[in-house]
């Protein structure tokens, strides 16, 4: 879910939720898959795109997730230097999370 004010968006937690089952998968590179996608339809939802988010928080279960979310970062992001700033954190998280995003986005 995100919240729309004026030109911007600030997300609340986005998790690897399973929109189709209502689950989070076991799997951490699913639960990645899913996170991005979220953000992606987070954004253009509140009617902008990708280059529109200038910062993400990341929350990882496990720091070894980290390339997981690196390598979706790259695909996302491909541009070296137009990618939005990130924060990543290591810390517990709740149910079988291995990730969890917020993000802010600035519409044109």
């Amino acid at each position: 879910m995100g919240a729309r004010i004026g030109k911007l968006v600030v997300s609340s937690g986005i998790h690897g939720m399973d929109p189709d089952t209502g689950t989070i998968p076991d799997d951490p590179a699913s639960q990645v898959a899913l996170v991005f996608r979220h953000m992606r339809t987070i954004v253009e939802n509140a009617g902008g795109s990708i280059g529109d988010i200038g910062f993400v928080l990341v929350r990882l279960r496990d720091p070894a997730h980290r390339d997981l979310v690196n390598a979706a970062w790259v695909e996302m992001f491909p541009d070296p230097e137009d990618r939005p700033a990130r924060n990543v954190k290591v810390q517990e998280l709740g149910w079988n999370m291995a990730i969890h995003l917020e993000l802010t986005a600035v519409l044109p």
